[in-house]
């Protein structure tokens, strides 16, 4: 799912990282970067702080990793006076990777082999603290939320105590003799303010598992780029229709990419992907051109919201999906369906109505055709417009279909008001369909859509670690 920043870009600092655990190999797997010793300590490691807990002995964060007191308005002023100095991002982040691989050579080997990811969510992450320091909670939940993702990294102080030292000689090279102290401790104090509420949501979820291993059941290429995969975890793995999940190839170790999940939850316990390759040498093109049935891959916590409720079963929904975006709402419909046929196959009450738009270059570019038309055909409260950017594809007659692009062709169909709507694909065309929606008069709150970065742009976090098996 390649989808709009409308909410947050869910950036977050590119701190040195404990690195990935051994995957469970297939005979495909990528040999591991870092040794199995040092897993096992970090395992044992948060065993004893896990223990310390239930046995009620709490855990007091470090001093110097506290946030308490932090004025982040203030510290936004003098940074925001300063900024010209370290400005455009590029230079600090090459001397604070240099400066901090040369104090610490090893913590090389635990960042992915390509760094350009790496420095992009960096300065991703720089603008969003930056921009939000006088929005404290606002801040502390979103790093908090980061802290509970990079458990499968192993982070921990030190390493975060490199990062800062490293950023400081940075700071001081790149700014040249107009720096300040006074501006170098308000990034500090910056840093280490992310850095507390991240530490805060990684204890936490210490007795959650920090990610799940699964089994390649299956692998279709549908186009030359494109592939639909299905996994099945080692262990259960939990998620909702619509959500999305960091994904890790062996071939790409410590790299890894946002993709939604493309079915709903189901007893077998596969959950499946639909994935473009993006270009050659990421983790796409791994999924799509190197994966094979039997290789082993690796999934991350899902998240996301753009979640079918109990009380939405009987609403009148739109669902707007473009390209790739087509796999959440594939697995929204599944749902949609099963929830229709109620608890052991009993009818429910009569459901709403689903308006489903799927838009696509071309008919060629509608890789899962098939799929859609048999939902077409099994649901009689299902209403399939087709939208083609050089062609026109009615469904029954229906005149509203093939108004070219997506976000058009949802606007001018302006006959009934959904009292839900899910929207998924490509950045701009989220972006486009939700200003239409938006324009038209439906209330913000009632249109679903989680931002997924595309993946050109590199990932949110450099994840990795241990998993379950």
């Amino acid at each position: 799912m390649q989808q709009s920043y409308h909410r947050s870009p869910r950036s977050a600092p590119a701190v040195p990282s404990a690195p990935s655990g051994p995957s469970v190999p297939s005979q495909r797997s990528a040999p591991a970067t870092v040794g199995g010793e040092y897993h096992a300590l970090l395992a044992r490691h948060d065993a004893m702080r896990l223990r310390r807990r239930i046995l009620g002995q709490g855990r007091a964060p470090a001093p110097d990793l506290t946030a308490a007191g932090h004025d982040g308005a203030a510290d936004q002023r003098l940074i925001t006076q300063y900024l010209d100095l370290v400005t455009p991002f590029a230079d600090l982040i090459a001397h604070l990777y240099d400066e901090m691989f040369a104090r610490w050579p090893y913590l090389r080997t635990l960042f992915p082999a390509s760094m350009d990811f790496q420095r992009v969510h960096l300065a991703r992450a720089f603008w969003y603290l930056i921009e939000n320091l006088h929005r404290p909670a606002e801040v502390a939940a979103r790093f908090r939320q980061l802290g509970h993702d990079h458990r499968k990294l192993g982070v921990r102080p030190v390493h975060y105590e490199a990062f800062e030292e490293a950023l400081c000689a940075a700071l001081r090279r790149t700014a040249g003799p107009r720096w300040a102290e006074a501006v170098e401790e308000a990034w500090v104090r910056m840093v280490r303010f992310a850095v507390a509420s991240m530490v805060e949501g990684a204890d936490a979820a210490l007795a959650e598992p920090p990610c799940w291993q699964g089994t390649v059941t299956a692998h279709e290429r549908r186009r030359p780029d494109l592939a639909v995969l299905r996994i099945r975890p080692h262990e259960p793995y939990p998620y909702r229709a619509g959500q999305f999940a960091a994904v890790e190839s062996p071939l790409m170790p410590q790299a890894w990419r946002h993709y939604s999940l493309a079915s709903a939850p189901a007893p077998d316990g596969e959950v499946a992907l639909h994935v473009r390759r993006t270009g050659p040498g990421g983790v796409s093109d791994a999924l799509v051109s190197g994966t094979r049935v039997g290789d082993t891959l690796r999934l991350g916590p899902a998240h996301g919201t753009m979640t079918l409720r109990e009380e939405d079963r009987s609403r009148e929904l739109l669902m707007v999906a473009g390209g790739t975006g087509w796999a959440p709402v594939k697995a929204l419909l599944e749902e949609w369906a099963g929830r229709r046929r109620g608890t052991g196959g009993l009818p429910q009450p009569a459901a709403g109505r689903v308006h489903l738009f799927v838009g696509a270059r071309s008919r060629t570019e509608l890789y899962d055709a098939a799929a859609l038309a048999e939902l077409a055909a099994r649901h009689d409260r299902l209403r399939v417009v087709r939208v083609l950017d050089d062609d026109l594809v009615r469904e029954d007659g229906d005149p509203y279909a093939g108004y070219g692009p997506l976000a058009e062709a949802v606007a001018r169909d302006s006959g009934w008001s959904p009292d839900l709507a899910f929207v998924s694909g490509p950045a701009a065309m989220v972006g486009a369909t939700v200003a239409r929606l938006t324009a038209a008069g439906m209330p913000a709150d009632r249109i679903r859509h989680d931002p997924v970065p595309d993946p050109r742009q590199g990932p949110l976090t450099p994840q990795g670690g241990r998993c379950t098996t």
